[in-house]
């Protein structure tokens, strides 16, 4: 195989990937970008509304007041310290992104301008804060575009169209990871003192999901197999609205903008559900409710669906109940300037024009709370003691800081890009000047090669495509926004099944090597069988409800005995592995137990675990 060497191999790169390949660089090291799409095709490309800073340039806004939202919404299983680095950072960041030339909307006075977004307040819950800075509903196209373009000017070298499927691990140590190039199915080895995954996500294990075909859980499977831990695999998002049956996702932005959800009685339900914040109440508290809704008969046509309403009329006439300044009504003309990519894609898939029609959304497969357990620095962690792996870091959806605990509020994805790969990056740079080079083992990449010529060689009757909507369905049914102990054994069990065909039965159509993307999408099945079963396994081990996971037979959130990460971990036997679940990693609680020491009233503590009502 072909080596190629670089101090530091970014693996991926979408927000994350950019943000530590351009610091590493700026650090002084070699950096190589490897990445399956071309740059300026990656996931974060698809983010809509904004991205979170409390910069104060509309309403009275802190960090501190950013911080309580991530632990609240977190459900507190949110790491404390995590979320203060990620709201004090986010300021920086965004502030950084803008001199690097990223065109944010403007306000009369020239500021960047800030929109309301889902569970983000000031003064600890009072009231509701325009935090979200945005670019129309472009924010993570924009910064993709900018972060791309440094790393151009920095000499960052890019792979563009070669896919990571394995990780070198010599005596406990990243030494590189081994990629195919598409373009020639030929193998190659990046061989790096540092290996930075920044892989994004796996939505692609439901079968209604806002993520691309592209997020296949790549790196966290890949490090999952090399015997590191996965953390937080229960907690995995879904926002509450996507086109109908496609899963296309409509931004929270629209309800930032004065957006309602309505029943098929014409009500806005969500008054119901959370009577102060409504429409933007966290994301898994309004998702909960549209399935509420659906199961009472109140769906639109009985169909399962709900609809946001972004209609002036509709909006201004909420306004105008809620007492709000005549400066916030909205106009045809807003809409327009404020949501032009959502509104083409309602005008182009659904043939629906929201300026004068509500659109019929219903939740989404969205995020990965949960994935390879790193510190706030990306160095990943290995086990509940907090030991790191030396060279092998992540950050963005991949990770698990624990920045989300266990439910992501709007924005924050965009935060955690820049500021933990800025993080991630700077550490790098540091690592890799004093990291002595680890010779590579004589047969690297042995292992990965055997495992695609399995595949290719494969006779049997199961074809990826089947086997992949099997298991989109099953997660749909029974590890989705509702769980019970009944519906995750059936899960667990339909994925043994999926996986003993994946390893037993399988037969690819194209034995090609060139852009055979046939071959590549039976390894990314693969992948997401392996996300899927341990998303099961965590969930099923996690006896209470909290966040984005939500048990009907454990209704309520059990501090005292669940207040803990979860990590599982397999055997490395990819056909038949052996699961290991614990709850050992304990959240930091760090700011609610400084309120303590300061001898705060208890009615005066923000950020110990409060009372939630689902």
């Amino acid at each position: 195989m072909q080596v190629h060497k670089h101090d530091a191999i970014i693996i991926g790169a979408g927000g994350a990937g950019l943000m530590a390949a351009l610091y590493a660089s700026k650090g002084g090291a070699d950096v190589a970008v490897v990445s399956k799409l071309y740059p300026t095709r990656s996931h974060t490309g698809t983010a809509q509304g904004g991205i979170g800073a409390a910069l104060g340039n509309l309403d009275e806004d802190k960090p501190i007041y950013h911080t309580y939202d991530t632990v609240k919404g977190g459900d507190y299983l949110t790491d404390q310290h995590a979320a203060k680095i990620l709201a004090e950072n986010a300021v920086d960041a965004v502030i950084e992104l803008e001199h690097m030339g990223l065109p944010f909307d403007r306000t009369s006075e020239k500021r960047i301008s800030q929109r309301r977004f889902g569970g983000h307040t000031r003064n600890f819950g009072e009231q509701l804060v325009r935090r979200a800075c945005h670019a129309a509903d472009r924010t993570g196209h924009m910064i993709l575009q900018t972060l791309y373009q440094q790393c151009i000017k920095n000499e960052v070298s890019f792979f563009d169209e070669f896919q990571v499927v394995d990780m070198i691990v010599v005596d406990g140590v990243c030494a590189g990871v081994v990629a195919i190039e598409l373009g020639t199915g030929e193998f190659h080895i990046f061989h790096g003192k540092a290996s930075f995954f920044a892989t994004g996500g796996w939505g692609r294990c439901w079968s209604v999901t806002s993520n691309a075909h592209s997020l296949t859980g790549d790196g966290a499977a890949i490090a999952l197999r090399r015997g590191l831990p996965l953390e937080d695999m229960e907690f995995f998002q879904f926002h509450p609205t996507g086109i109908y049956r496609m899963g296309i996702l409509i931004t929270e932005g629209v309800r930032g903008e004065g957006g309602v959800l309505i029943n098929s009685q014409g009500e806005r339900f969500m008054e119901r559900y959370a009577p102060n914040a409504k429409d933007l109440a966290s994301r898994d508290v309004v998702s909960r409710a549209i399935y509420l809704e659906t199961r009472a008969g109140r769906s639109i046509k009985n169909r399962g669906y709900v609809h946001l309403d972004v209609r002036p009329g509709t909006v201004n006439r909420y306004f105008a109940e809620e007492g709000r300044d005549r400066g916030d009504f909205i106009d045809d003309a807003t809409v327009e300037r404020k949501l032009p990519d959502i509104l083409d894609f309602c005008r182009t898939y659904l043939g629906v024009d929201p300026v004068k029609e509500p659109m019929p959304v219903q939740p989404t497969a969205h995020y990965a709370m949960g994935g390879i357990p790193t510190n706030v620095d990306a160095e990943v962690i290995i086990d509940a003691a907090g030991n790191v792996m030396p060279g092998a870091y992540a950050a963005g959806e991949t990770a698990c800081v624990s920045v989300h605990g266990a439910n992501r509020l709007g924005t924050n994805s965009l935060v955690d890009l820049v500021v933990f790969g800025r993080r991630g990056g700077m550490k790098v740079a540091e690592f890799v000047k004093g990291a002595d080079w680890v010779p590579l083992p004589s047969d690297a990449g042995a292992e990965i090669r055997a495992e695609f010529d399995r595949i290719r060689g494969g006779s049997g009757s199961s074809r990826p495509g089947e086997l992949r909507a099997k298991m989109q369905a099953t997660m749909m049914d029974n590890i989705g926004v509702f769980r019970t102990e009944e519906t995750l054994q059936q899960g667990i069990s339909d994925l043994a099944e999926l996986r003993e065909r994946f390893h037993k039965d399988l037969q690819i159509d194209d034995k090609s090597r060139v852009f055979n993307t046939d071959l590549m999408e039976a390894w990314e099945l693969g992948c997401l069988l392996d996300l899927a079963d341990v998303t099961a396994r965590a969930a099923f081990e996690r006896k209470e409800s909290r966040g984005a996971h939500s048990r009907e037979d454990f209704k309520r959130r059990d501090d005292e005995n669940w207040l803990a990460h979860s990590l599982v971990s397999h055997d490395g036997n990819l056909a038949s592995p052996s699961y290991a679940v614990n709850f050992d990693k304990k959240v930091d609680l760090s700011l609610w137990e400084e309120e303590i020491r300061q001898g705060l009233p208890e009615d005066q503590q923000k950020f110990r675990p409060k009372e939630r009502v689902y």
